[in-house]
């Protein structure tokens, strides 16, 4: 299973904010790090990457899941990514403008879906 951290590695990719509907991401693997109990919540990571113009994205994020049941990410603000945003007029967004673009991306995603998979939480 690739760790979700490995995105660190990947090269750089500038994405334009107007090009990101355009950017397809698909689930690559989620892990459970903390199978949870009564007393403590299950934790992991989840990783998803895509092709884009001239490599591959990654965007990757610690959850947690809640005690009734909810999967939420730990820190909105703490996403990895290769991915460097980029607004209309080429310069670089500063971080809490990428936070937000990623957390847009993320929103998107059926990603706890797969975390309940990875819990064995789905039939």
């Amino acid at each position: 299973m690739t760790p979700a951290w490995i995105v660190y590695a990947w090269p750089r990719l500038l994405c334009a904010t107007d090009a990101t509907p355009q950017l397809q991401l698909a689930h690559l693997s989620t892990r459970v790090l903390v199978p949870g109990d009564a007393d403590h919540p299950a934790m992991g990571q989840t990783l998803w990457k895509g092709e884009w113009q001239h490599g591959t994205a990654g965007v990757a994020w610690d959850w947690v899941r809640l005690p009734v049941g909810v999967v939420a990410m730990v820190d909105p603000m703490s996403l990895v990514t290769n991915l460097q945003f980029l607004n209309p007029r080429g310069e670089v967004l500063a971080p809490v403008d990428s936070a937000r673009q990623l957390n847009e991306i993320v929103h998107a995603l059926p990603w706890q879906q797969e975390v309940h998979r990875a819990l064995g939480l789905m039939h």
